[in-house]
């Protein structure tokens, strides 16, 4: 099929991250996939949830929103209406789970890491970008505002996939993504190792050897990506 800036079907589009672009947090990064653009945020403070209270470890959390023009048309903000939706909850929960496995959290006792995502503009994908992104601004506060570097343990990153007419496309727009059979996001470590596979049927099952041919191009996007971020860090 003919994708957007003719892109192959196994094609990244074009993305880069940014670090140090919110001189009040910790860490921050702003990463781009395309066309779309997401501020991540991290902040490190000295206390942890009620419930860790007495562990020898800290946390780390995650939360995620749209500003109302990320999109086509205005969206309320989330906070006017009172809650959030359970869209964002899912893709918050997601984000903290996938970036607490980039971390040793036992060298961080006592401290709770807060990463804040928000999208500037999206064009799909926004949930694996904000893990992506997510991941440098963490890191990046744990090198300039914590002393202990042993608490940095892989770094990890997301793209999506999804299959249209039959065939797998790699880190897919909006347009495709709302067109696509299959939607799947793929999270993991720079061993490549996988710590989450989120996969739908939208029109059709998929096979066992369509999920692998996800997986295997994902993961090779996957390792340029970690590339990218580490370029970022040094």
């Amino acid at each position: 099929m003919q994708r957007s800036n003719n892109r192959d079907s196994d094609q990244l589009r074009e993305v880069s991250i940014e670090t140090d672009i919110n001189i009040n947090a910790e860490g921050s990064a702003l990463v781009k996939f395309g066309n779309t653009h997401v501020i991540c945020t991290a902040t490190i403070e000295n206390s942890v949830p009620r419930w860790m209270r007495g562990s020898d470890e800290g946390w780390i959390t995650a939360e995620y929103g749209m500003l109302p023009r990320s999109t086509n048309e205005r969206m309320r903000r989330e906070a006017a209406k009172g809650k959030q939706s359970g869209r964002t909850q899912e893709i918050q929960r997601l984000i903290g789970r996938s970036l607490r496995q980039a971390v040793n959290l036992k060298y961080i006792p006592g401290k709770t890491i807060s990463i804040d995502c928000d999208v500037i503009q999206a064009d799909g994908g926004t949930r694996t970008a904000s893990i992506t992104g997510g991941c440098v601004a963490l890191f990046k506060a744990l090198q300039d505002h914590h002393d202990d570097h042993r608490v940095i343990k892989s770094y990890v990153a997301a793209v999506s996939l999804g299959i249209f007419k039959q065939e797998v496309l790699l880190d897919l727009d909006y347009k495709e993504d709302s067109n696509a059979e299959t939607d799947l996001n793929l999270v993991m470590t720079d061993d490549l190792n996988v710590i989450e596979i989120q996969g739908t049927a939208e029109e059709a099952p998929f096979s066992q050897d369509e999920l692998n041919k996800m997986v295997d191009i994902g993961k090779i996007a996957i390792n340029d990506i970690i590339e990218i971020q580490k370029s970022c860090l040094k």
